[in-house]
């Protein structure tokens, strides 16, 4: 008997111990440029480590970068202070990750919007294309000119994604619809440039078009003044922007960084992290679109009725939206 409570002991305390371990972790979270306060893809990000801090009471540390000489600073100063996982949000922090992860194996790593090939490293990537589909649809449908607009921050094929994905979206619901495509730059500056965006959309309102959707960061706040301004809508991206002009604002393109981040945090105090690609659509929740108290009186009933089919449909595979990226190609 008692040779039977010391072994129960025992195990007891390594489930303590476990669990201390387990929980037991220093998050971090890298933002690219921009800005956490960006409204969109950023604060994405740190949205969810806020709602992880509130949760669980785990502190973490972030840093805003302000040139791309940073990145890989950044992330070997969090790796070095024994920080772990350290997210980085960004296709653009891709080689400063890989970097630095080969430098400390035993540090865990995520990078959002691209594949870094590592045993320590997760891989989030999105499916924008499906979320840009049905605000396309929507677009389409609130459209009263047959005219609409996409607005993207850098000139890259991830935003040429977005931009597809939402052209297949217009046409379906509309196809004699006519799609107005603008990028706002080539370079990093592309996506930090408001006054530009609103420019690009003032453009696009004096050709015909009645709506338009922006994927281009905190440039896109400008687009969305222009067309509150305008008296026009506009449509977010990223976070629920919604609530920046109610009412001139018809929805936003939801791509739930903040669940990625979230559940790279939660993996790690869990001691269940995973490497690897993760891949994030309609599905699993990873992108979708808004519907609050913001914008509920800019869609009918008919319109949710379509683009909640649409999403079905998209889950079930009835309907494929073609993803520019797999083949740096729009055949729409």
């Amino acid at each position: 008997m008692k040779k039977l409570l010391t072994i129960t002991a025992a195990l007891a305390g390594m489930a303590f111990s476990s669990a201390v371990m387990a929980a037991d972790i220093k998050p971090a979270v890298l933002y690219d440029t921009g800005g956490k306060f960006d409204k969109s893809f950023n604060e994405g990000a740190y949205n969810g480590a806020e709602k992880f801090k509130a949760d669980t009471g785990v502190e973490y540390r972030d840093f805003e970068i302000q040139n791309d000489a940073q990145r890989e600073q950044a992330l070997r100063n969090f790796a070095k202070r024994g920080q772990s996982p350290i997210v980085a949000i960004g296709f653009s922090q891709a080689s400063a990750v890989e970097k630095v992860a080969k430098e400390f194996p035993d540090t865990q790593f995520a990078i959002v919007d691209m594949v870094v090939d590592l045993p320590n490293v997760r891989s989030i990537v999105f499916k924008e294309q499906e979320g840009s589909y049905i605000v396309g649809m929507l677009a389409a449908e609130a459209s009263k000119t047959g005219k609409v607009g996409f607005i993207g921050g850098m000139d890259i094929a991830l935003i040429r994604k977005f931009a597809c994905g939402y052209k297949q979206g217009v046409l379906a619901a509309n196809p004699k619809a006519e799609v107005f495509e603008n990028m706002t730059g080539t370079t990093y500056t592309a996506w930090n440039d408001p006054l530009k965006g609103g420019e690009l959309a003032k453009s696009q309102f004096d050709r015909g078009a009645d709506v338009v959707y922006h994927a281009a960061g905190n440039t896109g706040i400008g687009v969305l003044q222009a067309a509150a301004d305008a008296g026009k809508l506009g449509i977010g991206v990223d976070s629920n922007q919604n609530g920046l002009h109610p009412g001139s604002v018809l929805t936003s393109m939801l791509k739930r960084v903040d669940v990625a981040v979230y559940k790279a945090f939660e993996d790690a105090k869990n001691d269940a992290w995973t490497s690897g690609v993760q891949v994030l659509g309609l599905a699993e929740g990873g992108v979708d679109w808004a519907l609050d108290e913001n914008n509920k009186k800019l869609i009918t009933p008919e319109m949710k009725a379509s683009v909640d089919q649409a999403k079905a449909d998209i889950i079930s595979g009835k309907i494929e939206v073609h993803d520019y990226m797999a083949d740096q190609n729009c055949p729409f």
